[in-house]
């Protein structure tokens, strides 16, 4: 599998297929843009060596072309944080997208319209695929987010253009499979989180490597109600108290949890531990997440709605890595294939 720092592209339009799904708030504006920030590097790894840098990705679930969800915002959000101008074009595919490639000069960057606006996207339709690699003469992945999606710009297009992975696409990797083959010990992992029956697969992959487990409750009792067996029981700690029927951890289990997360070497969390869009049920995941910080373990986490409460209080960056990714976290770390990584490794 080649990495960025293997190509020569110099002069050459560069296909960056970059993590743009960013929150947006009722105005459209952009809520959190740590999506953005860890495509940077790979940004300016390329604008330093002088490639024409053409950026697509996609903004939500459109059904069709959506205005709410155009990626112009995310354009000029990019050029703040670059600190020079990203250009935007209004559509991804076509003659007229083609010439404003075309046009761009070594060094710059443009963002095209929301791939999702075509539903070619979602089906990877072939036809789809080849009218993006009209636009490149190279394709670098840094999506890692979108990477256990079939869908035309992640698992087609590369197979139409010399292809590699991007700086933090590349990290993630990098975390993650130290984390499974190789975590300094004693490894906690905590899982919470609403998807339970994923949440469930990883409680018991993830217990053949980790020293302890600890489960929140909605996970807890999916495991028990689906009668689930672990191949390490031994090793899983579920929550002993609850706030309102689950919806947070209780203070018997906070401390119980606190008691493992203070010894630890590694942490790996996934997913929040309440229902953390409501302020009420915070507190579980806020105590945790300062014990995490307190151990000064070893410490990755993952996961939309668990990055989204990290950030908000401000504890994003006192983790050693924060992942970008979702599903993609989950079917790493359970086992799964990652479709857009494994046509990059071909």
């Amino acid at each position: 599998m080649k990495k960025l720092s293997d190509l020569e592209v110099e002069g050459k339009a560069v296909l960056l297929r970059g993590s743009l799904n960013v929150p947006l708030g009722k105005g459209g504006e952009i809520l959190d843009d740590f999506r953005l920030r860890s495509l940077l590097a790979t940004i300016q790894n390329l604008t330093k060596a002088k490639a024409k840098v053409v950026i697509i990705g996609h903004l939500g679930r459109p059904k069709g072309k959506d205005e709410k969800l155009s990626l112009r915002p995310v354009a000029v959000r990019l050029g703040e944080l670059l600190g020079s101008e990203v250009q935007f074009f209004g559509d991804c595919i076509g003659e007229d997208t083609e010439a404003k490639v075309q046009d761009l000069n070594p060094g710059e960057v443009l963002v095209l319209e929301n791939l999702r606006f075509y539903k070619e996207e979602k089906e990877n339709d072939p036809r789809f695929a080849a009218s993006l690699s009209r636009l490149g003469e190279i394709y670098v992945n840094d999506a890692f987010d979108v990477s256990h999606r079939s869908h035309a710009s992640v698992v087609t297009l590369p197979t139409l253009l010399p292809s590699a992975i991007g700086i933090q696409f590349e990290k993630e990797i990098e975390v993650l499979k130290k984390l499974l083959d190789n975590p300094s010990h004693p490894l906690v992992v905590i899982v919470g989180g609403s998807k339970v029956a994923t949440k469930a697969a990883l409680v018991d992959k993830i217990s053949k490597v980790a020293d302890t487990v600890l489960v929140a409750n909605l996970v807890a009792e999916s495991i028990k109600k689906d009668n689930i067996v672990l191949s390490n029981p031994e090793k899983v700690v579920t929550a002993q108290d609850a706030v309102d029927e689950g919806l947070d951890i209780g203070p018997k289990t906070i401390k119980l949890f606190s008691s493992y997360i203070e010894k630890a070497e590694t942490v790996f969390w996934s997913g929040p531990l309440g229902k953390v869009e409501q302020e009420k049920y915070q507190e579980g995941s806020r105590k945790i997440a300062e014990a995490v910080i307190a151990s000064g373990a070893y410490s990755v986490v993952g996961g939309g709605h668990l990055d989204a409460f990290l950030g908000a209080y401000g504890f994003r960056d006192k983790f050693s890595h924060t992942s970008t990714g979702g599903g993609a976290l989950m079917a790493y770390m359970t086992g799964g294939v990652l479709s857009g990584l494994e046509v990059l490794k071909k």
